[in-house]
């Protein structure tokens, strides 16, 4: 069996070391590839690398010593749950209060949270968490057609409801209008051919001749009572009908013939009366107005 004089880390030589002494020592780390040594038949000091025999063992030590070691349950500690996964399920949950506007972002990040769990090999935690963003987000993503269909009508009918408070306030001031002009006109209401021109410039704006609801364009959505029009306001049964929504035009003035096929506020239609007065007349009613001074 060959053997071998190497030269230790004291610097001393050693001689008789067979091969398997070295390859051990080469394991456990007191020998590496510069350890200087000689065989039977060597005249002069060679690296330990040089020896092509013990090539194996060196290469097996650098593996070892590159390799990474394992940390172990309690050195690494548990997985930090992925901030995504908690977003996720909390955006999810929010999408039942805010008719699933948030659930779509919950559907989104809950997604990526996943990917990124998967892709930390267990350093990110919260799958769980990830994986119930993603139903209950995508639950309430697909109540969106719902919500909506339950929203929109009532918010419809808010819009229609505001719109008939501003056609009754229009209403109430063309009123007010007509009062200050009989008021020092001897106390006649404006000739009925010519009372938008006449009311112009008793009312703040001429928006006020046109309800909201109004999409036809015209300047002015209401009409006079023709049958009042140049009449002493106190000769007028305070139930009469002076100024009520009607087809859009100007200086429109007529009777019940005017009166609009289909309200804009839904079964209502804004009247003002002799008296000042203002009310929602249902279209069942109308046919009990009076027109008749």
């Amino acid at each position: 069996m060959a053997t071998y004089t190497i030269i230790g880390g004291d610097q001393k030589p050693y001689n008789l070391v067979t091969e398997d002494n070295i390859r051990t020592w080469i394991a456990e780390g007191r020998l590496n590839a510069q350890s200087l040594m000689r065989g039977d038949n060597d005249t002069e000091w060679r690296a330990l690398a040089d020896f092509p025999e013990f090539a194996d063992a060196l290469e097996a030590k650098a593996a070892e010593e590159t390799a990474p070691s394992p940390l172990s349950t309690e050195a690494a500690g548990p997985a930090k749950n992925s901030g995504l996964a908690i977003t996720s399920l909390v955006l999810g949950i929010l999408g039942l209060f805010t008719c699933g506007a948030t659930a779509l972002i919950g559907l989104i990040l809950g997604i990526i949270a996943t990917s990124k769990i998967k892709k930390s090999q267990g350093a990110l935690g919260g799958g769980g968490m990830a994986l119930a963003g993603i139903i209950v987000s995508a639950v309430f993503v697909l109540m969106i057609p719902i919500f909506a269909a339950l929203l929109l009508p009532a918010l419809a009918q808010a819009n229609q409801k505001a719109q008939a408070i501003n056609c009754v306030n229009n209403v109430r001031q063309i009123s007010t209008a007509m009062r200050l002009y009989a008021a020092v006109n001897k106390d006649r209401y404006p000739a009925a051919a010519f009372w938008c021109d006449t009311l112009r410039s008793y009312v703040g704006t001429t928006n006020t001749f046109r309800c909201p609801g109004d999409l036809s364009g015209g300047l002015c959505s209401y009409a006079f009572n023709i049958q009042v029009g140049g009449m002493e306001t106190g000769k007028v049964n305070p139930e009469t009908v002076v100024i009520f929504e009607a087809i859009s035009g100007w200086n429109l003035s007529g009777g019940q013939e005017l009166l609009l096929a289909k309200p804009r506020h839904g079964h209502l239609i804004v009247v003002g009366f002799a008296d000042g007065h203002i009310e929602q007349v249902r279209e069942s009613q109308l046919s009990k107005l009076r027109w008749n001074p």
